[in-house]
């Protein structure tokens, strides 16, 4: 089993920031796909941002354009989401998924397409 770890939610007001991380300890994909998902209470898990190694292409939900920022660490393999200018609507829990190989374009906004992920972690906005 592929362990996945996120880390850094927490408690903010609207406008201010978080910096999401995520890992994979012990494990190489070099043509790894990775994602983040949200799940806010009564609502479906969906897709915020991805990153794919092999290619080092990014998505972003249109929701989040130009406020969230992927970014990566090779040295590390970690992956890190950039969370500025929070809103309330943000608010739910964020989880890293992974995929062993380079997902189609297509795939890497689907919650199906990966096998592997993390616990989740809380992201609060209040306004």
């Amino acid at each position: 089993q592929v362990h996945v770890e996120e880390s850094g939610g927490g408690l903010v007001q609207a406008g201010e920031s978080l910096r999401l991380s995520c890992a994979v300890p012990g494990r190489t994909f070099s043509g790894r796909t990775m994602a983040w998902f949200r799940q806010a209470p009564g609502k479906e898990r969906e897709f915020v941002a991805h990153f794919t190694w092999s290619d080092g292409g990014t998505g972003y939900a249109d929701s989040v354009k130009g406020r969230f920022t992927v970014s990566k660490d090779a040295a590390k393999n970690m992956v890190y989401l950039q969370m500025n200018n929070l809103k309330p609507e943000d608010t739910a829990v964020y989880y890293c998924a992974v995929h062993s190989l380079r997902l189609a374009l297509s795939a890497r906004r689907t919650p199906s397409a990966f096998a592997y992920w993390g616990q989740g972690t809380q992201v609060t906005v209040s306004s």
